[in-house]
């Protein structure tokens, strides 16, 4: 199996509902996203996915969240917009954008939300 993983960020704000805490409250992250592509085989250029493909899948992926109030997404308004959830939706967005790519949907698709430096959850299908 070969495996890439690029990385790129997000900023935004969210609120934790019904969590006893200060993270009920409206607070900032500047997350990090990183993203794994597992394939089978490589293309007739020896290469699984072309770098700048899945850094464009992502980055456009991203944009959705960037500099917004994560809870006044539809996808969060009956869900908390933890770093779990956040892993998930990016996950079911990057199958829909990298399925349209020239090399197709990879084998498996694996994404790490880390909303500080050493908190970090994941989401694999």
């Amino acid at each position: 199996m070969y495996i890439i993983r690029i990385s790129d960020s997000f900023s935004s704000a969210h609120s934790l509902r019904g969590y006893e805490g200060r993270c009920e409250n409206l607070h900032g992250h500047n997350w990090k996203v990183e993203l794994e592509l597992h394939y089978k085989a490589l293309n007739r250029l020896g290469i699984s996915m072309d770098f700048r493909d899945a850094k464009k899948a992502l980055r456009a992926v991203l944009a959705h969240y960037d500099h917004t109030n994560l809870n006044t997404l539809p996808e969060f308004e009956t869900q908390n917009p933890s770093a779990e959830n956040i892993a998930r939706t990016t996950h079911e967005r990057l199958i829909a954008r990298l399925s349209e790519t020239p090399e197709g949907a990879p084998e498996k698709i694996r994404v790490f939300v880390w909303e500080s430096e050493g908190s970090c959850c994941g989401y694999e299908d």
